[in-house]
């Protein structure tokens, strides 16, 4: 049954397996409907592959794949998979008709190693599907990590050059761009802190968390700080839906981002004493104004279920690389379906949303324990906050006290990977007052929308 288990929790890409063969050295087995069928790896069986994707599956589905597993080969799991003649249809044949009036164009994107490309079918990426072929779980994740919103129902962003060859590692400077960073050369998600955070405190130190931003309103002369979102790369920011539109716009209009903000009461250079005496000091907040702003199209700011809480910022200006301004990394897997032991994530931010405390002028982190989505819906079916959770959302916190009213709406969850900040929530909603325990908050799961993610960053 554990390795049951373990089939059912891997993520896989769709049906980006129908371009592998099989092996026909594999033995017969017979499958769940008692048609014989053949035990070979997981990766390489589409009609399963389908079911393991599907986001609600139904107790039979559920048993099919349960019955398909027939063994390991090495630590893949192995299934007994239907004969080819059932898989589904082959890639579409060459054509020169001109494509249909309805179909979508084929759109530009950022594959996750930060490389600009096209999103196109998976057939049509003759790079990807060649990762397949004996694939190894990174060759998988980035697969999958590189689908986005395109012309076909399993796209992938592909990328316009040919992938260099060799190890991939830290340049001696770091130069941003509008794509989010590739991980692997730690342009993104490394907090420069040198160990000067207050000790037994919730106060940062001055260079931690670079990533965080406030978004600045205005209405009338006036300008408001009201909301937080998190730096992605040199130009765009993610944060909440509910933040840029609905009746936070009777507020004011968000005009502004402050990045490299530390002190909010302070208009110039922020300095703190360090362990052995000395200051370190901010160049002071960089002011810049929002171009674009992209709410995710399901959003419904009106709706109690507050799905698809999620929206994007295009700065006017590239951001500077700097200790104190510098983009979190995106999301590397889906850490709810697999979650390391005791997980913990951290939220950061200047404001709060209770009604019981005030925002603060410095900002703040709080470590809040993750919360599978089934014991947090326990709380959230009460009547008073009757909400049914979804895939696109995940949860963190409900102990006494901390919550991410400590940090703004729009704000980051974060997970530290390694030494690499990962962003895999934003800051959505929770109990009023906030910090009561058993109730953890809810927060936009990051990697539900890569592909949306992907597929709005422009050069």
């Amino acid at each position: 049954m554990a390795g049951i288990k373990f089939l059912i929790k891997i993520c896989f890409v769709g049906t980006c397996v129908l371009v592998l063969t099989r092996n026909t050295d594999a033995q017969a087995c017979t499958g769940s409907n008692g048609n014989v069928g053949q035990c070979i790896n997981v990766y390489k069986c589409a009609e399963l592959l389908v079911l393991l994707n599907k986001p609600n599956r139904s107790r039979d589905e559920r048993e099919v794949l349960r019955k398909a597993h027939c063994g390991f080969q090495g630590s893949v799991p192995m299934v007994c998979c239907p004969p080819v003649t059932t898989t589904l249809p082959p890639p579409p044949p060459t054509t020169t008709e001109s494509p249909s009036p309805s179909r979508s164009p084929v759109t530009s994107c950022f594959t996750p190693d930060g490389q600009e490309g096209r999103c196109v079918g998976l057939y049509s990426c003759p790079h990807l599907t060649s990762l397949l072929q004996q694939p190894t779980a990174k060759d998988v994740a980035f697969v999958q990590n590189s689908r986005c919103q395109g012309p076909d129902q399993y796209s992938v962003c592909c990328r316009s050059s040919a992938p260099t060859k060799g190890p991939v590692g830290r340049p001696t400077v770091c130069t941003l761009t509008a794509a989010p960073p590739d991980p692997r050369t730690e342009c993104c998600g490394l907090s420069s802190s040198g160990g000067n955070r207050i000790v037994g405190g919730n106060v940062t130190a001055i260079d931690e968390y670079p990533w965080l931003v406030i978004i600045e309103y205005k209405k009338e002369d006036k300008i408001k700080l009201l909301c937080g979102g998190v730096l992605i790369s040199g130009r765009y920011v993610l944060t909440a839906g509910h933040c840029v539109t609905g009746p936070v716009l009777a507020v004011g209009e968000p005009i502004n981002v402050r990045l490299g903000e530390y002190d909010t009461s302070n208009n110039g250079p922020d300095c703190v004493e360090v362990e052995g005496g000395g200051e370190d000091c901010t160049t002071g907040a960089l002011i810049v104004p929002i171009e674009k702003i992209i709410p995710h199209p399901g959003y419904n700011p009106s709706h109690a279920l507050r799905r698809n809480d999620i929206a994007l910022l295009r700065l006017g200006q590239m951001a500077p690389y700097s200790d104190f301004i510098r983009p979190i990394c995106l999301p590397s897997s889906d850490l709810s379906q697999a979650p390391p032991p005791d997980l913990r994530l951290y939220t950061a931010g200047w404001g709060a949303v209770s009604t019981e405390q005030s925002s603060s002028n410095i900002k703040l982190y709080v470590s809040l324990p993750f919360r599978s989505q089934t014991e947090c819906q326990v709380p959230y079916s009460q009547p008073r906050r009757k909400i049914a959770l979804w895939e696109g959302q995940l949860c963190a916190g409900g102990e006494k006290g901390k919550d991410s009213c400590k940090g703004d709406s729009g704000g980051p969850l974060m997970y530290e990977n390694g030494k690499l900040f990962e962003v895999v929530g934003i800051v959505s909603f929770g109990p009023t007052p906030c910090g009561l325990e058993n109730i953890p908050g809810v927060y936009t799961k990051v990697y539900e929308y890569l592909p949306w993610i992907r597929s709005n960053i422009t050069p």
